[in-house]
């Protein structure tokens, strides 16, 4: 009787504690309930169970102070003082697949806070029992370590190495070419926040062969693998010509153009990412992708989505126009200046706003030609009304000043230059006239138009510094045209006429 009695309280202490983490666990997993966790010490009372001889409430316990640890850095750091992740570390690598799981959801839910949270996940000797179970035959198991190895290396270049130097490269690479498509895009995530510090990390995974895999996933149909594995290749393109020259010569083009049509948004973006930092190093990178028809399918992204999706899009032509004039000629033939006037002033957010901007001023520097195509858009008052906005952030009107004075150095189109003598700011108007200037010299048709359209007589009511360039921009204009005319249209030339006729004595017969 007294053994049955013995078993019996055993028993209800094991279904106590069984019932204690599965409760923990699940009242965990809604925000409105952590504090109240918090505040009766739930982190101190789930530790010992982490030993619990049930392997169930050790899982079940572990999965709960992941998910305390998930919810923000005062948890997560109370798991790291609780001398918690030892213990966990130490068992990890000798439990089943369900505790390693849960295991490896702590460590990542820890790590993901800050850099310090992260290196006292390193501290504790983590990383080493992290590359064991990336081993494991389990692939939950290897998705698990993945992911708590990405958001250990996202933070800095110091973490990522640690990651590296834990020899899990290798490792990764093998698991984006298991079938299991989650654990394909998890890994590719960790390789992305590895790559992404450093030429000198992202050429580790270069050297461990990922770029070729990685490029054979770029069609896979799971638009979460997709965009993970466009982000992978657009970390590692973006740091060198020779990495983004590697990510070329595996063949993505013009494979990867087709998902700029995709119907997920952050495919879209990832794919116009990636585009974006291969063209950004050279001509040559640039050139090619205009070849596959690059230039043109970005064009059509931009005029298919809205808001942060455009943006490396309208990074990628600006980038593809500053090369060259030929390059920047190749975006208006695809109609790319119409696009960008459209994201400049459609766009609300500033920062897409300043892009647009950047990009027009790149493709308008070059020749009059590039200019005239910039301002037949009408983007050149909307740059000015931004540039004189007192709403515009500093960013936006240090663009858009950039971007208006880059087109009218190179604006002969003088009707799209005419308004700005009205209401440009004199720092503006300087080159505005600086380009009426060049032009009216040689142009005896332009030189009519400029006197009746009024051009000419604003010049006169322009106040400029003697001695000054603006000065000897007038003068350049007075020049050509006759003095009677410049003296007609001169401010207070009507009053002097006045005086005239007032002193004037008819001749008596």
């Amino acid at each position: 009787m007294s053994q049955r009695r013995v078993l019996h309280v055993f028993e209800q202490y094991q279904n106590a504690r069984t019932q204690f983490v599965q409760m923990v666990a699940e009242l965990a997993t809604r925000s409105q309930n952590i504090e109240t966790l918090q505040n009766a010490g739930v982190i101190s009372l789930l530790r010992p169970l982490l030993l619990d001889v049930v392997p169930t409430i050790q899982q079940t316990a572990a999965l709960a102070l992941g998910r305390l640890a998930n919810y923000n850095d005062d948890l997560a750091e109370a798991v790291v003082k609780g001398d918690i992740l030892p213990q966990l570390v130490y068992s990890m690598a000798e439990q089943n697949r369900f505790y390693k799981k849960a295991a490896a959801f702590v460590l990542r839910a820890v790590g993901k806070h800050s850099p310090q949270l992260a290196q006292a996940v390193v501290d504790c000797g983590a990383l080493d029992t992290l590359v064991i179970c990336l081993e494991d035959f389990d692939p939950g198991v290897k998705e698990a370590v993945s992911g708590a190895l990405g958001f250990i290396a996202r933070h800095n270049a110091e973490l990522s190495q640690a990651v590296v130097d834990a020899g899990t490269v290798p490792l990764l690479v093998l698991c984006i070419q298991e079938p299991e498509i989650a654990l394909k895009g998890v890994a590719a995530s960790a390789l992305s926040d590895i790559s992404k510090h450093s030429p000198e990390l992202a050429q580790t995974v270069v050297d461990a062969g990922a770029i070729a895999h990685l490029a054979q996933m770029i069609l896979n149909p799971d638009a979460n693998l997709k965009h993970q594995v466009l982000m992978a290749l657009s970390q590692i393109a973006k740091h060198s010509v020779d990495l983004a020259e590697m990510v070329v010569e595996a063949e993505i083009f013009p494979v990867v153009l087709t998902c700029l049509k995709d119907e997920s948004d952050h495919v879209k973006k990832n794919a116009s990412t990636l585009i974006r930092e291969i063209a950004k190093h050279t001509p040559e990178l640039s050139q090619l992708i205009v070849n596959a028809g690059g230039v043109a399918a970005m064009i059509d992204c931009i005029g298919s989505c809205r808001g942060n999706i455009r943006l490396p899009g309208i990074m990628m032509l600006g980038y593809v126009a500053a090369h060259s004039e030929n390059l920047a000629m190749a975006v208006i033939i695809s109609k790319g200046v119409p696009q960008l006037s459209i994201c400049l002033s459609e766009e609300p957010e500033d920062h897409i706003k300043a892009a647009a901007a950047w990009a027009l001023g790149q493709i308008g520097r070059h020749t009059p030609e590039h200019a005239k195509a910039v301002a037949v858009t009408n983007a050149l008052p909307v740059l000015l009304s931004l540039y004189m906005s007192a709403g515009s952030t500093e960013d936006l009107q240090t663009k858009c000043k950039k971007a208006i004075k880059n087109i009218l150095q190179k604006c002969t189109y003088l009707p799209a230059l005419e308004p700005f003598l009205y209401d440009a700011p004199p720092n503006i108007l300087k080159h505005v006239v600086g380009q009426f200037s060049k032009v009216l010299p040689h142009d005896s048709k332009a030189r009519q138009l400029f006197v009746t359209s009024g051009g000419l007589k604003k010049v006169q009511e322009i106040k400029a510094e003697p001695g000054s360039i603006l000065q000897e921009y007038i003068n350049s204009i007075n020049n050509c045209y006759p003095e009677e005319i410049v003296r007609y249209y001169s401010p207070g030339y009507s009053d002097t006429l006045l005086q005239r006729v007032e002193n004037y004595q008819p001749p008596t017969k």
